[in-house]
């Protein structure tokens, strides 16, 4: 009897690491189509042993014999908790902060702690929620966020970019910002810098942008590069 309820426990093991793995490889093929730093093999090594935990904690907790002397109490989710804890030094590392002071790697980041709540659901027990939750999660992912992208509100559509602009004339200043207001373009932030290049002093122009994209960045480029007052263009556009 006690080998029949064995062999059920790891039959239902073995299940549950089975979706938790297929649920897994969903979101890394997302991140790997995207070429994200962490993918399809950190996402199915996390949601599989934060199963696989969640699995011992739920068994162990009922594993411990009951004492008249003691009253031993034990949470089942004890590791799950710890779970939780521990992707939070992995997603911290996936967050990078760039010069230009934009961050990056906050999505990949709560895509970690996405697999870890499959494992723990899955382990748990809970396999059509953990499914319906990664479905949904896809379904505004790659179909909501790119639509709202090219027909939402103005501030969905608008992109983040950074110009480095150097210039020789700091009275030109004005008329560069000027310049990009009129082509609808927000400046949210702009650093200058005074310079030296071969005895003369340039200024350079750091600015942090948004706006929705009517150029491409080639013609947007060639355009300011051709600006009379212009030595040098820099454009770097986020994805």
């Amino acid at each position: 009897m006690i080998e029949l309820i064995s062999e059920a426990f790891q039959t239902e093991t073995l299940f549950k690491i089975i979706i938790a793995l297929g649920l897994s490889l969903i979101i890394g093929i997302e991140r790997e189509i995207k070429k994200k730093p962490i993918g399809l093999k950190t996402s199915a090594v996390i949601a599989t042993f934060s199963c696989l935990l969640t699995v011992i904690s739920i068994e162990a907790a009922y594993l411990v014999p009951a004492r008249d002397d003691i009253n031993v109490t034990m949470d089942p989710l004890r590791l799950a908790a710890q779970i939780v804890s521990g992707i939070g030094f992995l997603g911290a590392g996936a967050i990078l902060r760039k010069d230009n002071d934009s961050i990056t790697g906050l999505t990949t980041a709560a895509m970690m702690w996405g697999s870890a709540s499959i494992g723990i659901a899955v382990g748990a027990g809970f396999y059509i929620e953990a499914i319906f939750a990664v479905i949904s999660v896809m379904l505004i992912i790659e179909v909501l966020a790119p639509i709202l992208s090219k027909l939402g509100p103005k501030r969905l559509r608008q992109k983040e970019a950074t110009i480095t602009v150097l210039l020789k004339d700091q009275n030109k200043i004005d008329h560069l910002i000027r310049y990009l207001e009129n082509e609808k373009i927000t400046i949210e932030n702009l650093r200058i810098k005074q310079i030296t290049l071969n005895d003369d002093i340039n200024h350079k122009l750091f600015l942090q942008i948004a706006t929705v994209p009517k150029k491409t960045t080639t013609q947007l480029y060639k355009e300011l590069l051709e600006l009379p007052y212009t030595t040098s263009v820099e454009i770097n556009f986020f994805s």
